[in-house]
């Protein structure tokens, strides 16, 4: 299994990881579809490719065709929505704010899965990638679909963890190589 294999594969130092790698993944309470594509749109905002490959492919089997390719767009997307808002926010001048965005973003209003399922994917790869704008966006639909705190929390927690993961055995390839 690919999470036993990124466990092994982490130092003693990260200990804890391997913990709440075994926790938020392995024994999270989130349906099939909405753990696993939030675990696939958090690797591939991860940017590790380590992760990414040992991730990927139980994802996949755990998926859907067609939440598989709506977790990589919710991944996409936020990539570009991220920067986007976050800059925008981050700016001083607030007439940024009124100006109108003039960026295509279809897959939002028609992700091919259930529009909670996409809306959490994105709200998880928001967390990643540090967008308080998007966040409170996403946060905001999902409560108002009904989706509880719990389930908000389970996904930045397992965006935190992959993250995390991520950081931690790139750092360790990287001070291997040049060891």
């Amino acid at each position: 299994m690919a999470l036993d294999d990124l466990k092994s594969a982490l130092p003693d130092y990260a200990k804890d990881l391997k913990l709440n790698l075994g926790s938020v993944i392995g024994n999270s309470d989130l349906p099939q579809q909405q753990l696993w594509g939030t675990v696939l749109a958090c690797a591939i905002a991860s940017r590790s490719p380590r992760v990414l490959a040992e991730l990927e492919p139980e994802a996949k089997a755990n998926l859907s065709p067609e939440a598989y390719t709506a977790a990589k767009s919710a991944a996409a997307i936020m990539a570009m929505n991220n920067v986007f808002y976050r800059t925008r926010h981050l700016l001083s001048d607030p007439e940024y704010g009124t100006l109108r965005a003039g960026l295509r973003m279809n897959v939002i209003g028609n992700p091919g899965v259930e529009k909670t399922d996409f809306e959490l994917w994105s709200l998880a790869v928001s967390a990643i990638n540090g967008c308080g704008q998007c966040l409170d966006s996403h946060e905001q639909v999902l409560r108002k679909a009904g989706v509880d705190r719990e389930t908000v929390q389970e996904a930045f927690k397992i965006a935190a963890v992959v993250q995390a993961v991520g950081t931690t055995l790139d750092a360790e390839a990287t001070l291997a190589a040049n060891g």
